[in-house]
């Protein structure tokens, strides 16, 4: 007989364990399945494990400049290994966190492979055992992997995904980094701060291309000047092992193709959904593209099967997959009778967006070229690091906050914002744009001195003319 379920999870990443605990502590009867380890790619292979290989970065790149701050600090070095294997304990302890949350929580960890058989089925496969669960609802999320370039698969030794330059073999010494997203960003950034020479190719015609135009122009500069090569407007035509390294074929704006060598690659081109051999053919189950098509609550068109995360689309951050898992089971806990729960619809233009490199970039909202397509008149308000007394004692005054506002009705549209701790600081705006906050109230809050979040305040202030410290 069956093990059944109110509720079966399918997938543990931030997206499938979130809805878990929610949809327990609603009173429900879950199961979550994982074919690998609890916590999923981004706490395993992905954000967590990535943020502590940054942090390593940013405490040598301290070191190796500690005469700015008045220090002496005699031939720094590392262990690339001792980085490394931080970053996996950092992993492993959180691993362990999620599995005591499903303990406490009550819900039952089936692992192994697991397939949907029909609406409200499925199986759990464990070398040559098979469990069927049955359940009222099912959660799909399965997330996504890394995408190959289709002419040169990674081999983890000299060309590599994002998984492995989490445990590199090798410290590399010429890196080439294919994409200019936050991955692609991110990594540049952490082996241009441990050594590395680094070249960044992107295909369109600037880096970090979702950001404010202002954000990636300022990127580029800041990038540039720690020693990276930027080149813009350029494909990979062809990618090679040779020898002991690689050889990249890159065709550059002008249509010239030039050979170059580099001692590693890491592809950073996006990712695909993990949505195969899971079912959901058999089911009918509407895809676009590969990713599961929802609604703003996670229902797919099959009525009991549901999906979030990344296997449901972009953006394809944790934060979302969570926000997302917690919707799906209130919307579960909902139909399933449960008169409490009031779940509203995904409102993706309220999600921030973070990259870790060195500087941090942050956002949320319309850029001003995406409020100006919608039909806004906006008012720009900007506010750079140099004017910030906290900045400049931390020695961290290159950056800027930049806000875009409706100017028929100082609604906030988008923030933008580039330097230190600015991942921290992005909240204080997806917050004002949550309550539908308004130039008015950002203008009458009072803000802490010395912060740098006091560029927040001075960057709504100068969308209105009021700019007090510039």
């Amino acid at each position: 007989m069956a093990d059944t379920y109110d509720l079966i999870v399918l997938g543990s990443g931030p997206g499938g364990y979130v809805a878990a605990i929610r949809a327990s502590q609603l009173g429900l009867k879950v199961a979550i399945v994982e074919r690998e380890r609890l916590g999923g790619i981004c706490l395993n292979w992905g954000c967590i494990p990535t943020k502590a290989l940054l942090r390593s970065a940013e405490v040598y790149h301290y070191m190796t400049h500690a005469a700015q701050y008045g220090l002496s600090n005699e031939k720094p070095a590392f262990d690339l290994s001792k980085v490394v294997d931080r970053s996996r304990k950092v992993a492993g302890q959180l691993n362990a966190g999620v599995k005591g949350l499903m303990k406490k929580n009550k819900v039952a960890v089936h692992e192994g492979i697991g397939t949907i058989t029909a609406k409200g089925k499925l199986s759990v496969k464990q070398g040559d055992k098979t469990v069927e669960l049955e359940a009222k609802h099912i959660i799909i999320a399965t997330g996504a992997r890394a995408r190959d370039l289709p002419f040169a698969k990674a081999d983890g030794a000299k060309i590599w995904t994002y998984r492995h330059a989490m445990v590199p073999p090798e410290m590399p010494t010429k890196l080439l980094v294919i994409g200019s997203g936050a991955i692609g960003v991110e990594f540049a950034s952490f082996y241009r701060d441990m050594g590395a020479e680094v070249t960044i190719v992107e295909m369109l015609d600037r880096i970090m291309p979702v950001e404010d135009v202002e954000v990636s122009d300022f990127m580029l500069k800041a990038l540039t000047k720690q020693g990276m090569t930027i080149r813009t407007k350029s494909g990979l035509e062809k990618l090679e092992v040779a020898g002991s390294g690689v050889k990249a074929a890159i065709k550059g704006p002008d249509g010239k193709v030039e050979t170059v060598e580099f001692s590693h690659a890491i592809v950073a081109i996006g990712i695909v959904p993990n949505t195969e051999n899971i079912g959901i053919e058999a089911l009918g189950i509407e895809t676009d593209r590969g990713h599961i098509k929802t609604d703003g609550y996670g229902r797919t068109g099959v009525d009991g099967i549901w999906a979030i995360g990344d296997v449901t689309g972009a953006p394809w951050l944790a934060h979302k997959a969570s926000h997302e898992g917690v919707i799906a089971a209130e919307s579960i806990a909902q139909a399933l009778g449960n008169k409490d729960v009031h779940p509203h619809a995904m409102d993706k233009n309220n999600i921030p967006g973070c990259t870790y490199a060195r500087p941090q970039v942050a956002s949320v909202g319309y850029t001003e070229a995406k409020a100006k397509e919608a039909g806004h008149e906006v008012k720009v308000g900007k506010f750079p690091f140099i004017g910030n007394g906290k900045a400049i004692a931390l020695g961290e005054a290159e950056g800027f906050v930049k806000t875009v506002f409706d100017a028929k009705t100082g609604e906030l549209l988008g923030a933008h914002m580039v330097g230190a701790e600015v991942t921290e600081m992005i909240q204080g705006y997806v917050i004002a744009r949550q309550l539908e906050t308004t130039e008015k109230e950002l203008t009458e809050t009072v803000f802490a001195h010395p912060t740098i979040s006091e560029s927040m305040h001075e960057s709504v202030l100068g969308a209105y003319g009021r700019t007090l410290h510039m």
